[in-house]
Formats: C-alpha cells, structure tokens, sequence
C-alpha cells in the first residue's frame, strides 16, 4: 500500500511540475523585433522567455506558447537585443567633471568605486546589457570586485568583460611629471620577455577576460603617438594569452602601431586614428576589428571648447571622419565601443550616433551594436533574439534600424529573463 502510494504522488509531483515550470514562463509582445542580424524589423513575432533564456522568437503563428505564460505587452516598442558595449571604464568618470590625471593621482579607491556602481546601474539602465571595461586605469583590480558583485545581484549592471590594469612599456604612460617621484600609473609596466609573461599571465590570474596592451602611445619627441612594444613583445604577449584562451585587445592610433598589433594577432583596435589604407586592409584581411571610439574625441574636444554644430569642425574630427570611412571601405569589422567615461555612463548611445553621422548606415550599426559585437567579442550566447541564446532585451521607441535615434528611447531593459527596467 506504501509503495503505491509513493507512485500516485510521484506521478502527481511529475504531472505538477512542467505547470510550476511553465508558470515563470514570460510571453513578450512588442509591434515588432529586430532579431539583431537582419537589417528589418520582424511585424507580427512574439518571444517566449523561460528561466534565463529565449525559448522561442518568431511569428505568432510558429511559436509554442506555454500554458500559464505570463504575458508582457510592449505596446508601440520594438523588441531587441540588449546592446553591446565594447570600449568603457566604469571607474572613469567625465572629463569634464575631473581631469584623468587628477582621477588617477587623488580621487581614493572607495570614491571611485563607489562612483562606478552608479556608472553600472546607468549603464544597464540605458539598454547596455554586456559591457567589455578596458582597464581600470589606476584602480587596480577594482573592476574583478564589480564583475562579482554583479554576477552575485549585490548590484545592478551588465555582464562584464574585463580587462583589470591594461599593459603598457615602461616611460610611456602617465600621469606624468615630478621626474625625482615614481608616480602612480593608469596601467601596469612591463618590458622584455620575462616581464612580459609574467604580468600577462598575473592579470589572467587575478580575473582579467581580455588582456589590454598599448601597442603605441603619446610619447614621441612632440608627444605624437609612436609605438611602444617591438613587433616581438606583441607576439608574446598574445601568444601567452592565448594558451589560457584569453584574447589581446591593442590600444594603437598610429599607423606603425596598428600594423604591429594586426600582425601580432590581437583581435580588436582601439581608436585607430592615424590608420591608412594599408593598414585598414591588413586588419580587414587579418579578421581585426577596430573600436574608433568616435565620442570620445568629439567629447574631448567639446570640453575644450568646441561647440558642435555651430564652430567650424576641428581639424582633428575631420580627419577622424576619413579614418573611419577608410576602414568601412577596407571592410574592417566595426566594433561599437566609445571609451565610455569620458563621457558619461549611460550616454553609450552617444557613439552609435556618431557612427551613422560618420557614413555607416543605420542598419548596420543597429547590427554592429548586437550581433556584431558579440561576434567580435566571442560571446556566442548573446546579441541575436534566437531561440537558446540569454534573454539579455531592450524595448526601444522606434525602428532602430532606420533611426538609430530611437536606442535612446529605451523603455524595457531584461537582463537574463529578469525585469530590470519596465516603463
């Protein structure tokens, strides 16, 4: 009697729980969704969202939904990826506000930290789901305890990608001055083969997801950028990396800098200014992606006094302009990544725009933005609305595949399968 009584409740508990499951199944319904690749938006598709995932995304018609699903209306909102973000600095903050020099030299640990647990929550907040941080410029291993404390819901932000102190030769950062003082540096030190290995392999050791290198910095004769690192040294470097399965990012905005990178085997360039048609041709044929960091220069410049739109254009934005036209005509993969914290946490938005005021189509960087940089940034679980990817969605105002205006308009951010943001 006791054993057939443990097989009605059994089939009981068995008959209970796809209901139970189903229960915290999310149905959205938005007007339309850009599935982060095609360059449309889909009318008439619902996504279904079960635990952490998208269990399904297409046409009403097609798609399965589970009995007991709650349902989300989007009404009037386009339903998409989250963005991607692929050059920040959560322990910056503006310019404008307070000198990098003055961040890295006074401004203690727990201020700076405590100033990039409201740069994450703003960050998410505006849509950025996913955010590679490329170094904590002077704040040590301060973006490991971020990652963490995210992942552990202590605190609200995006998934992280980080890059701890960054690597840079020896003489060439700053902050500068003082010649008698060893100054704090923004990054850490290293030259030669041994040095090399050994800071690579202890920033992987401490957290590091990518390893950060400045392939050149501002450090010539008249403070123009020349390379830092021998084409040896950038090898090292990512061929260390790489054994533990980590890729090289390579800040470099000469064009001797850049080709040393591409060739070396980093997997993305950040700024890129000073490239030529060589280089961005070297990059396109080698697979390198370039992060140009448009808004922040533009940012830069403005707080030096330059009024868009109504000054004459910079020397230095124009040039920039053909950089960037350069390498979409080389066909180099473009990464969205503004350096954000330049310029303020939640104002990412600021660099897809100046992407299209650039000459890039709207479509594209919608897909640059999402898919793209998931590509790039070798996160195959992430940046398409796809059945089995992470439900990591935003809900947008507008088509942001003809108006990129409208990632702006964020109404709707889900991290995960959880409501984070819900106008």
């Amino acid at each position: 009697m006791t054993q057939r009584l443990l097989f009605v409740l059994a089939g009981a508990a068995f008959s209970w729980m796809p209901a139970a499951l189903n229960a915290q199944a999310l149905v959205l319904r938005p007007d339309g969704v850009f599935d982060g690749t095609t360059p449309t938006v889909h009318r008439g598709w619902v996504v279904v969202v079960e635990g952490d995932r998208i269990a399904a995304a297409g046409p009403e018609r097609s798609v399965r939904v589970p009995r007991g699903a709650r349902e989300i209306r989007l009404d009037g909102l386009t339903l998409m990826p989250g963005l991607i973000e692929g050059h920040s600095h959560l322990l910056l903050h503006p310019y404008n506000e307070t000198s990098w020099n003055h961040q890295v030299l006074y401004e203690g640990m727990a201020l700076r930290v405590a100033r990039a647990v409201v740069a994450a929550e703003a960050t998410l907040e505006a849509g950025v789901t996913t955010s590679r941080d490329l170094g904590t410029e002077g704040a040590g291993y301060a973006d490991v305890g971020l990652k963490q404390a995210i992942e552990r819901g202590i605190i609200s932000g995006p998934r992280l990608l980080i890059a701890t102190r960054a690597i840079v030769a020896t003489g060439s950062y700053g902050p500068k001055g003082a010649p008698e003082w060893s100054l704090p540096l923004g990054a850490e030190p290293a030259d030669g083969h041994d040095d090399l290995i050994r800071v690579v392999r202890d920033q992987i050791g401490r957290g590091a997801d990518w390893i950060k290198v400045y392939a050149d910095y501002r450090w010539g004769p008249n403070r123009e950028a020349r390379p830092t690192f021998t084409q040896a040294e950038l090898e090292l470097i990512v061929e260390i990396a790489a054994s533990s399965g980590r890729p090289v990012v390579a800040h470099a905005a000469s064009a001797e800098g850049m080709r040393r990178a591409t060739l070396a085997g980093v997997a993305t360039i950040e700024h890129g200014d000073g490239g030529t048609d060589e280089v961005f041709r070297l990059m396109a044929e080698r697979g390198v992606a370039l992060c140009p960091t448009l808004a922040a220069g533009d940012a830069i410049l403005q707080y030096g006094g330059w009024r868009r739109d109504i000054d004459p254009e910079p020397a230095r934005i124009t040039a920039k302009r053909e950089s960037f036209r350069r390498a979409l005509a080389a066909g180099v993969p473009m990464c969205f990544g503004g350096d954000v914290g330049v310029y303020p946490h939640g104002d990412n938005v600021r660099e897809l725009e100046l992407m299209v005021d650039y000459g890039m189509a709207v479509a594209d960087v919608a897909i640059a933005a999402t898919s793209g940089n998931a590509g790039i940034l070798r996160l195959e679980d992430r940046g398409r609305v796809a059945e089995g990817l992470l439900a990591d969605l935003i809900a947008v105002e507008g088509d942001p595949t003809t108006d990129i205006g409208s990632l702006r308009r964020v109404r709707f951010v889900m991290k995960g399968g959880e409501v984070v943001r819900d106008d």
